[in-house]
Formats: structure tokens, sequence, C-alpha cells
């Protein structure tokens, strides 16, 4: 009882409180054993000592006798955070120089060493004079408060630093405050301060930005943002806005609205990033593609061209050539004369197609229709090709194609049939006189076929394997006879991996090469016994007199056909070197046969061939076209606008003579043949380019 009565004096709890009054000192003592976490104090000043109560010291692990030791004042100021003393101190100060209460944080140590965040608030008692006598108050454990200040505030830090790293401007509309804050950064885009003078002109923030919108943009910021609300679609919508200088800034607004318990908006928040760079990229972006797009149609007008400009004259080259190779008048030394004429003609026509593959290919525009191949049936007819040449070197050429003859191939059937011819023509031309081609196929692993096309030549030396594939570099070969333009394996290369496919070299042990590719099997199955290489002919059906219009400008060209025909009994020309002088002699003369080149003067090809298709008289009549120009393209356009056929310049006799027999054959069997010749001139086009 004498203790109590000097922790708790009478003033403490006022006049009303009884020493005497057993009940309620009762009571505080159940409060005070109560407070595990709380800790009551009474600092008696006089005597440098403090007066605990409640279980503060012993939830921080203390005994009673700790407690006694800790009673001490000066005693305590040792359990205090050396970092926190002078705030300790300094409320102290306070509450004795000022009269102030004490509400102060710092740390004190636990018995396990530990520090524990403690929160005191007290008040001192004085007397008359004004001196401090007493200091009451309270101590409580305020660790998991400070941890919580600490996360939340480690939190905000990063989301500070993530804020200041991203550049963007923060925006946010509350329904509460009826109205938008924008963070300084979202002015600082657009070169304003948030206090300038310019931006608060009478009306709020939202208003003042939205008054900077491009007018197009503003309508498109309000109807993403009617979506948003009404049908809940992601608020991210891109528009111009006016900056400070008077020029036009991009900027990326996304945000996302809260709604409340009846699905009123309540809250709306958002970034506004500046993508003025990102945009400027891309119209530099879009701006080179425009201009890249304009050089390769430049690239191919141009090459169009040129391929047109040297078919024309190699037309005359080779077409008289051709009439001259079958003279038997000539002698021994002229027809060798001829026979070189025709070599180079036809060198510079491949040169001419391997430019317009290369072309195709540096572009992205090499077509392909991938489909079932038969690769035995290409190979025997590819090695047709080569086998006058073979033979001329007296090259022994053997086949094993056991494999390939039962399985079909993934493949462009034209194409391929490039691949097989360059590979085989490569085989032939590199090689030494008395040597060996060794063409076979093999399952080299499932779903793969391998096929590998060797030589005896003398091979390509290690120091040039790596250069293989490279566009004009002929290893060597350019200082010897042999004639090619460096760009075949270039070609070959891309046209096999376009079709999924792999190809590659290995030096032979005897100093020759073997190129071998891989293409995807996709189908096994029996060649049918009509499955046979096709054949050419130059001998023309008889079908009776027939008169034949040629519509030409060229005279070399108009010469070259008259003699043509003059081999063919029965077939009567008749020459026109404008359009207009042709559609005329149609209508008068009644021809079974026009055929049209394409650039002529006054009137091309196909504004003639639509003439003649609106005649009654002559919309019955099959047109062939015969031109110079000889893209791809240009082929598939001659047939979409109605020709029988396209054949192109240099001319092909065979081909001429293989579409007379077709159109020539009978009327009822007209309409089949023609389909049958359309395909094939498509192929023979795309073999005559490369």
């Amino acid at each position: 009882m004498k203790f109590f009565s000097k922790l708790w004096p009478k003033r403490w709890f006022g006049a009303s409180l009884s020493f005497t009054d057993s009940e309620q000192l009762e009571q505080y003592r159940r409060i005070f054993r109560g407070a595990n976490d709380y800790g009551y104090f009474d600092w008696y000043l006089s005597e440098d000592k403090i007066a605990w109560s409640g279980g503060y010291w012993r939830m921080l692990g203390y005994s009673d006798n700790d407690v006694e030791h800790i009673s001490g004042s000066k005693n305590y100021f040792s359990y205090v955070h050396p970092e926190d003393y002078d705030i300790f101190m300094t409320g102290v100060r306070k509450v004795l120089r000022d009269g102030e209460p004490i509400d102060i944080s710092y740390r004190v140590r636990k018995k396990d060493g530990d520090w524990v965040w403690t929160e005191i608030h007290a008040d001192g008692t004085r007397d008359e004079k004004g001196w401090v006598y007493y200091v009451s108050g309270i101590a409580l454990d305020i660790t998991r408060r400070k941890q919580a200040e600490q996360a939340l505030a480690f939190i905000e830090a990063r989301h500070a630093r993530i804020i200041k790293a991203s550049n963007d401007g923060f925006w946010e509309w509350t329904a509460e405050q009826g109205g938008f804050s924008f963070s300084s950064r979202c002015w600082e885009l657009l070169g304003y301060d948030e206090l300038d003078d310019t931006v608060n002109q009478g009306v709020d923030r939202l208003q003042a930005w939205r008054n900077l919108m491009h007018p197009e943009d503003g309508k498109l910021f309000d109807a993403a943002l009617d979506r948003h609300i009404r049908d809940k679609e992601p608020f991210d919508v891109e528009y111009r806005i006016k900056r400070r200088d008077g020029g036009w800034s991009w900027i990326r607004g996304r945000g996302y609205m809260e709604f409340d318990s009846q699905g009123l908006p309540a809250r709306m928040s958002g970034t506004n990033m500046s993508i003025t760079q990102l945009k400027e990229a891309e119209e530099r972006v879009l701006l080179a593609k425009e201009q890249a797009e304009s050089a390769n149609q430049a690239k191919s007008e141009f090459l169009s061209s040129m391929s047109h400009e040297l078919r024309t004259p190699l037309n005359a080259i080779l077409g008289f050539s051709h009439l001259l190779e079958s003279d038997s008048s000539l002698n021994g030394k002229q027809r060798n004369s001829v026979a070189e004429i025709v070599k180079a003609g036809r060198y510079l026509l491949t040169l001419i197609g391997d430019v317009l593959d290369l072309a195709k290919i540096e572009a992205g525009r090499m077509e392909m229709s991938l489909e079932p191949v038969d690769p035995g049936l290409l190979l025997k007819e590819c090695l047709s090709y080569v086998q006058s040449s073979a033979d001329a070197l007296f090259l022994e050429v053997s086949m094993s194609l056991a494999d390939s003859e039962v399985l079909r191939v993934k493949a462009d059937k034209t194409r391929l049939k490039q691949v097989f011819l360059n590979l085989m023509s490569n085989a032939v031309k590199y090689n030494k006189p008395y040597g060996r081609i060794m063409v076979s196929s093999t399952v080299d692993r499932e779903g793969i076929l391998r096929i590998n096309i060797e030589d005896t030549g003398l091979g390509v030396p290690e120091s040039k394997q790596g250069e293989l594939f490279q566009p004009f570099c002929r290893l060597g070969a350019e200082q010897s006879e042999v004639e090619g333009s460096g760009v075949g394996l270039v070609i070959t290369r891309e046209l096999v991996e376009q079709m999924g496919g792999q190809i590659g070299f290995q030096r032979r042990h005897d100093g020759g090469s073997c190129f071998w590719l891989e293409l995807p099997i996709i189908e096994a199955q029996k060649l049918a016994a009509s499955d046979t290489v096709p054949g050419k002919t130059t001998e023309l059906i008889d079908c009776g007199p027939k008169k034949v219009l040629y519509v030409e400008d060229n005279e070399a060209n108009q010469r070259l056909i008259c003699q043509l025909f003059e081999h063919y009994k029965g077939i009567d020309i008749e020459i026109a070197s404008d359009a207009f002088k042709g559609v005329f002699a149609a209508r008068v003369s009644q021809p079974d046969l026009i055929i049209l080149d394409i650039n002529l003067p006054g009137m091309n090809g196909f504004e003639a061939l639509d003439v003649l298709r609106g005649d009654h008289l002559t919309s019955s009549t099959p047109i062939i076209a015969l031109s110079a120009n000889a893209m791809t393209h240009d082929k598939e356009k001659g047939l979409d606008a109605g020709f029988h056929a396209y054949l192109t310049k240099p001319l092909d006799v065979t081909q001429l003579i293989d579409v007379l027999n077709s159109i020539w054959r009978c009327p009822a069997e007209y309409s089949s043949a023609k389909r049958s010749l359309e395909a094939a001139a498509v192929q023979a086009l795309a073999l005559e380019e490369t």
C-alpha cells in the first residue's frame, strides 16, 4: 500500500480519489496487470528513480530484478539506442524546461540484444514554484507499426524511382473531388510549368489539357474513354497535343476506371507517355519503306525494260541462226560459224535469265508453287538436255534412282528442274574429257530424300570452297574457257531453301565435286506407265492451207517469221507493222491465226486484243502473243487478258510449232489442248528466264 501511495499521488488521479478506497485501487491493479504491451511509469526526479507497472519490460524479456536495475533513471538511459539518444533527451528537456508533453519514438534494447521501437507519451507535474518533480506517462511497443511505416516508405520510394525513371506523367480523376489532378510531368512533356499562366486561364486542368488536343484526335480520345466506361474496353489511345512552342507532340494515354458498388464511375487513374520520337521513327521507317518499294519498282521496270531490249535482237540472232542450221547448202566451215553464233546467243540468253532471277530473289519476289513432284522423272528429263554436251566430252553418265522413282517430294516443279539442270550442267562443264557423272538418290533419313550429283572434274580448291555460293564468284574459272555468270549456284541455293530443302558441297577423294541437296518427302507411289520424258517436235501437222497474220514493227523479226514459215507448206503469212494495220488486216483477210507483238507503236498488243475480241469478225480467231516482255508477271498478264498462248523472244521454234499443232489439231480438241499448252508455256517461260 505504501508503494502505490508513492506511485500514484492524490493529485495525479484528482481530488475525488481516496487511497482508502480499496475497490478503486483494485481496479487500477487489474488494468496494469492486463496491459502486457504497455508500461506505466512515474519518474521521481528528486530521487532519480522510475517506478514501472504493466507488462512492458516483461515483454522485452526482462525479469523483476532487471526492472529494479532499470528503474534507476541513469541506468535507463543506457537502454536507449545510441542513435536515438538525442531524440530522447530533447523530449526530456522539453517537459522539464518548456513544460511541453513528451511525444517521442525511439528504440529500446531488449534482453536478447535486439531493439524494439517504443513510443512515450508523458507529462510533468510541477510544484508551487513551477519545478517539475514528477514525470508520469506510458510507454508502448510500436515496432510493428514502424516496420509497416518503413515498408510503406520503401514502396513509396521505389514507386517514386520508377515514376522518375519512366519519364511518364500521371493523372487521376475521382468522383468525390469531381476533377482531374495532373502530375507536373504531364505538363513538362509539353514544355509547360505546372503553374504556367498559359495553362491556367480560367479553366480547370482537364479542360486546359483537352483544349490543347489536336481537333482530329480529340474525338478519338472521347470515343476511347466512352468505350472504356460503357463497354469496359481497355483505355489506350494515341493522340496529338500542342506543345508550348506551337509544335505537336504524340501522347499515348492509358488508364483504368474503378466503379463503385452501384456500377457508377468512382476513380480513374492513368499515365501519359510521350511517343513523339517513336512516331517520328515510324514515319522514317514508312518513308524508307516507300523509297525502297519505289526503288524496287524502278529496278523491276529497268530489268523488264533491259530484258525486252536484249531479247529483241537475240530473237533475230537465234531465229536466223536456227534457219541457217537447217540450211543444207552450208559447208562445214559455215556450219561451225553458225554453231558459234547459236552458242553465243544462248549464253547471252542464259546471262539475262540469271540476272533476272537473282534480282527477283534479292527483292523477295521469287514465287513458288509447292506440290508433289517426281524427282526421278525430272532428273531423267534434265539428263536429256545435257546428254549432247556430255557426249561431246565423252563423259560416262550413270544414274541410280531406285529410291526417288517411288517417292514424291514437296517442291516447285519448274524451279526444281532449274536446280537439277544447273547442277548437271556444271557437272558437264567443269568435268574433264572421258570423265564420269554419277547421279544418285537415297532416303538419307526419315522423311528426307538426298540427291547427289557427282563429277570427276578438277573440283573446287579448298581455299575457294567458302566462296561457292557467293554471287559473281567463279572460283578461278573466269580464267578458263568455260563460260558462266557466277550466279548459278547462288540462285540454286536460294531456290532449294525456298522449297524447304538444303544444299551443300563436298570434295570427292579423287578430286572431283559432289553437290547434294535434300528435299522433304511427302508422298510415296509408283510411277504410272505413261510417265515418260516428254519430247518436242518441229513437225507441223497437215491441216490444209492456213493464213497467218503477224503484227510486228521490227523488220528483222518480220523477216524471221516469214522465212520460218517458208519451211512449211500451206502457210500463207501476212505482215502488219503496227496494231492499227493489224486490226484492219484481220477484219479484211480473216486469218486462221494472229501472232501479235505487245510493244507496238500507237496501240499496244493488249489494246489490239480487246479490239479484236470485241469484233464479231475476229472474236473467235486464235491470237498468240509473241513478245520480248518475258517476266513471269508479263506471262500471267497475257494469259489473263485472253491470249491463247504467250511466247517469248528469242522464239523457241519447237514451242511455236507445239502451239500451232494444238490450235489446228481439230476444233473439238482445242479447249483441252489450250489448257495443257498454257501450263506448258508457263513452265517453259520460267525455264527460259534462267
